[in-house]
């Protein structure tokens, strides 16, 4: 029993709390890159500590998607995807905490 214990002791201490990420698509850089003809990145990736900005997202895990209208996040989007698992943008910048 004891030999259990000490297993479950490790796992508790071993496992990491993953941060909550936040996708959603940036509407007024659209609008910029069509109106002066650029291409900067519009999807937001947000977390607690950051935000991260990409053309292309790999959600690698469960995802769900929300649509929040009465609830919008505080930059105003009222549709998201949120997952907790790892998220690879295109530039390489891997977010998996």
């Amino acid at each position: 029993m004891s030999m259990l214990k000490d297993i479950y002791v490790l796992n508790v201490i071993t496992k990491r709390k993953q941060m909550k990420k936040r996708i959603h698509i940036n509407q007024h850089k659209i609008r910029s890159n069509m109106k002066n003809n650029v291409r900067e990145p519009v999807i937001t990736v947000k977390t607690s500590k950051s935000n991260n900005y990409a053309h292309e997202v790999k959600i690698e895990g469960p995802s769900k998607i929300i649509y929040s209208p009465d609830k919008p996040l505080s930059c105003g989007a009222k549709v998201w995807i949120e997952t907790d698992e790892k998220i690879v943008l295109d530039n390489g910048l891997c977010i998996d905490k």
